[in-house]
């Protein structure tokens, strides 16, 4: 696996992300050989091992993430770019307002365009609150997890759009680059979320039409 030094792995998550390296190799055939896939899929392991609360969930995080991060990295270097736009939402825990963001996009874009969120300092796990008040508008938000940024989503991305996340939020020449102003919901209650919540989705729906993605209806 080239230079890339794996940290110890318990054998039944060796197994596990074997597995998983199996699935992405039929995902990326052709594109990308066995070691970029593996090294993808050990360093996303790593990404989540050192936080995480329940060991049994970290080979599925790091397939989901080693497939989002190989797949940006496909559009990046012209292996694979169907020519939809897509777009980055960081925040600092990429735990409330980025994942909010995220859900209102994929599901007024569809297959229209890419969307992926991340953070800073991602947290422990998506705000909960927040998932609810996604749940009152017919999104389910509750099986996204908070993860880090990576240079080739960035990379990938046509428009990156930060909440809060100042100086630690990357900056790459060429990119579209917008501040959503948006108060951080943490520790909110749901009344306390929607506000919020309603402001995310009339942002979201005024970028896919500056991007001139169609949208599916709007939520009642």
């Amino acid at each position: 696996m080239s230079d890339y030094i794996r940290t110890a792995v318990p054998l039944d998550q060796e197994y596990a992300l074997s597995v998983a390296a199996t699935r992405l190799a039929r995902d990326f055939e052709g594109v990308y050989g066995v070691e970029t896939i593996e090294r993808f899929l050990y360093t996303s392991y790593d990404q989540f091992a050192g936080r995480a609360t329940v060991l049994n969930y970290l080979p599925l995080l790091a397939e989901r993430f080693a497939k989002q991060r190989l797949g940006a990295l496909a559009r990046v270097e012209g292996k694979s770019n169907d020519g939809t736009p897509a777009v980055l939402f960081l925040c600092v825990h990429n735990a409330g307002r980025s994942q909010m963001a995220l859900g209102f996009f994929q599901h007024y874009a569809g297959d229209g365009a890419v969307g992926w969120s991340g953070g800073s300092e991602p947290g422990d796990e998506v705000n909960r609150a927040a998932i609810e008040a996604m749940r009152e508008r017919g999104i389910d938000i509750s099986a996204e997890y908070p993860k880090p940024w990576t240079d080739e989503v960035v990379r990938a991305a046509d428009v990156v759009i930060t909440m809060g996340c100042g100086d630690a939020c990357p900056v790459f020449p060429g990119k579209r680059y917008e501040e959503w102003v948006l108060d951080d919901p943490a520790g909110w209650d749901v009344p306390g979320i929607r506000p919020v919540r309603d402001e995310i989705e009339r942002r979201v729906l005024t970028l896919l039409d500056e991007l001139g993605v169609p949208t599916r209806e709007r939520n009642e």
